[in-house]
């Protein structure tokens, strides 16, 4: 299977020894952050620097002036990585050591936008507003997105993308001392917390033939014994079981009504920011997105209708780390993909993440007999030398 490894253009600016050692590993691809959110990171290895702190969302590159002009929503643009161009710059490097490059970018996920524009930004049913998640409903997002998409995308060097977020991002944000945990959200309560009230979403619920007041109320009732300590069904079965208990908390209709505005925007945003690439990319350049094969998930790996999706996309990065029933759930619904579309198994590497770089080989070889024909391993800049050894063993051992 082809392998892609996650880099940050700051694990190659200033550290001549980063794409050879990437090379390394095994790998063929790297997938080079062109458009990130706000991050902490660690640079174990960099002669330079050990910490990385990205204090908002920006490109890593330097954006056109003239596809700017005169827009509200804009890309912010960064001063933690030096140079004019840093995606440029270890583009340049990655690919003399060999290594296909394929921008990766963060699309609906943005806490600066939020912050400086809180009226574009999801809203639940209590009326809190996520700076962190721009509503994807909205025009001026959905504009917003695309265009980025189009530029961050399609850089000089980049052999193809793939576009995490493109869709809608919820509750979970996994930044800023989270401090949510303090009561269980099961899957279904996580979805209740991450449906947007925002004028344009109401509007929305009321042309589907239900108020936004009632689906409101709806949400906030079915979320009152969780504050309680009551807990929600977390559903059996996988991510079916799980909309099941969303169905199960608010009832058909209502939950129906979300389903059907909410699958609607992801779906017509997927297909415009894809076609915007494709409008501005050379032949040859591939689409992936970040997803999940249940439609109704929020965040980074965004929502998807597995059916639909790869008649327009190249194909899915999808979230793999776990044990075999997780791998099963998240590919099983992409068991009859076309023969050229991409399936990449997203596995971390990263032990203090969570990862199992030791047992990477075991775990590529199940998700390829669940239909994956290609890996993405998280994160190579992020990985311990332990982990980075074990990485290129595994990867010695599947070729």
């Amino acid at each position: 299977m082809r392998a892609a490894a996650f880099l940050y253009p700051w694990d190659v600016i200033g550290d001549p020894d980063a794409p050879g050692r990437l090379a390394a590993l095994g790998v063929q691809q790297a997938t080079l952050a062109s458009a990130y959110h706000s991050t902490r990171a660690l640079t174990p290895r960099h002669p330079r620097h050990r910490i990385v702190t990205a204090r908002h969302a920006a490109v890593l590159y330097p954006p056109d002036p003239a596809r700017w002009a005169r827009r509200t929503l804009r890309p912010y643009v960064q001063d933690w990585v030096a140079g004019p161009d840093p995606f440029g710059a270890a583009t340049r490097a990655l690919a003399d050591a060999g290594l296909e490059v394929h921008s990766w970018v963060v699309l609906a996920h943005n806490s600066r936008l939020g912050a400086d524009h809180p009226s574009v930004v999801v809203r639940n049913a209590y009326g809190d507003p996520y700076p962190w998640a721009p509503c994807i409903a909205r025009p001026e997002v959905r504009a917003y997105l695309v265009t980025l998409a189009a530029e961050a995308a399609v850089r000089p060097g980049a052999r193809g993308t793939e576009l995490e977020s493109c869709g809608w991002y919820g509750l979970a944000h996994l930044h800023a001392h989270d401090k949510t945990a303090g009561v269980p959200l099961p899957g279904a309560a996580q979805y209740l917390m991450s449906v947007c009230f925002c004028p344009v979403c109401a509007e929305g619920y009321g042309e589907l033939g239900v108020s936004a007041g009632e689906l409101r109320g709806a949400v906030v009732r079915a979320m009152e014994p969780l504050w309680a300590d009551n807990p929600a069904p977390a559903g059996t079965g996988g991510r079916a079981g799980e909309w099941a208990a969303v169905e199960a908390l608010l009832g058909a209709e209502p939950a129906g009504v979300l389903r059907t505005w909410r699958d609607r925007a992801a779906r017509t945003l997927q297909r415009a920011v894809v076609r915007a690439v494709r409008d501005a990319a050379p032949d040859g350049f591939r689409v992936l997105l970040h997803a999940d094969p249940a439609a109704h998930r929020c965040g980074a790996n965004a929502g998807v209708d597995p059916a639909d999706v790869l008649a327009h996309a190249d194909g899915v990065v999808l979230p793999c780390t776990g044990d075999a029933d997780a791998r099963a759930d998240v590919l099983a619904p992409f068991a009859d993909r076309p023969a050229a579309a991409t399936v990449a198994a997203n596995l971390t590497v990263v032990s203090g993440l969570g990862g199992s770089p030791h047992t990477l080989a075991a775990d590529a070889t199940h998700a390829a007999s669940l239909g994956a024909n290609a890996l993405r391993l998280y994160h190579a800049g992020l990985a311990s030398d332990d982990d980075l050894t074990a990485v290129r063993e595994a990867l010695d051992t599947l070729a």
